[in-house]
């Protein structure tokens, strides 16, 4: 059993298309294209973890592309993730919340669809993953303050938060390892 985990998927979001300047022609596409990368990579007995926003659809478009992807699902809930859609669907997902710390191996994760620059154990080489700011100004205020804390503290294991985003060139909208999100840092 290997856990990935991938932030704002937008499903059937079609400004999200130019928002982020994702590489789709229209939202049939990118919705193909990240469900085939997660077939690719997500086995039957593999965790998934949604960091938020995972669909724009309502729960019947949910269950339809929960459905299609590999594997055992939990979803941390974002912002554009419809309450309504997320109840009825809560049944697919192994969890589901707003926030959540979990070990990875050996490791320990808190994750949230938004950014918490000092999060539990931030000093103790704890990971943090989330979403929401895509690659805006917003996340370059969360990089310059995870870099502030590292200077800070003198250490490089410290402040370890990734942003998970599918539209980052480091998921590249395909769930990944800790380890694979952990190597940019």
């Amino acid at each position: 059993m290997t856990i990935r985990y991938i932030a704002d998927m937008h499903f059937d979001h079609a400004d999200i298309i130019a928002y982020d300047n994702r590489p789709f022609n229209t939202v049939a596409e990118m919705n193909e294209a990240l469900i085939a990368n997660w077939n690719a990579v997500v086995g039957p007995e593999d965790v998934t973890w949604i960091l938020g926003d995972f669909c724009a659809g309502g729960a019947d478009r949910w269950m339809e592309i929960l459905s299609r992807l590999n594997g055992r699902k939990c979803l941390i809930t974002g912002n554009h993730d419809d309450s309504a859609a997320v109840e009825a669907t809560a049944h697919l997902f192994e969890d589901v919340a707003a926030y959540r710390e979990i070990v990875d191996g050996d490791r320990h994760v808190v994750l949230c669809h938004y950014p918490i620059p000092s999060f539990r154990d931030h000093y103790f080489g704890w990971y943090h993953l989330y979403g929401h700011v895509h690659t805006s100004f917003e996340w370059n205020i969360a990089e310059n303050a995870r870099r502030l804390l590292r200077n800070l503290y003198v250490r490089q294991d410290v402040c370890c938060m990734v942003n998970a985003g599918a539209m980052t060139p480091w998921v590249a909208y395909t769930p990944r390892t800790l380890d694979e999100l952990a190597a940019g840092l």
